[in-house]
C-alpha cells in the first residue's frame, strides 16, 4: 500500500513538474512578463517617493503578518 501511495505522489509531481515547464517555456508569457516589467520600471521612474513608501508600507505589513509575538 505504501507503494501504491508513493508511485501516486511520483507520478503527480512529474505531471506538476511537466505543466510548470510548459508555462516557463511559454513565449506569450514572457513577453507579459517583459511587458510588465517595463511598465513598472517605468512607473516606479515617474513616481519615485510614492514608489518607496508603498515599497516601505508593504514591507512593514508583512512584517507585521509574518512576526509572531511568541
Amino acid at each position: 500500500m505504501n507503494e501504491e501511495i508513493i508511485q501516486n505522489i511520483n507520478e503527480r509531481l512529474d505531471r506538476a513538474i511537466d505543466k510548470g515547464r510548459e508555462i516557463l517555456e511559454d513565449e506569450d508569457l514572457q513577453v507579459r512578463l517583459e511587458e510588465l516589467k517595463d511598465k513598472s520600471e517605468s512607473t516606479i521612474r515617474k513616481n519615485p517617493l510614492k514608489s518607496v513608501a508603498i515599497g516601505l508600507a508593504v514591507g512593514f505589513i508583512a512584517a507585521k503578518i509574518f512576526t509572531s509575538k511568541d
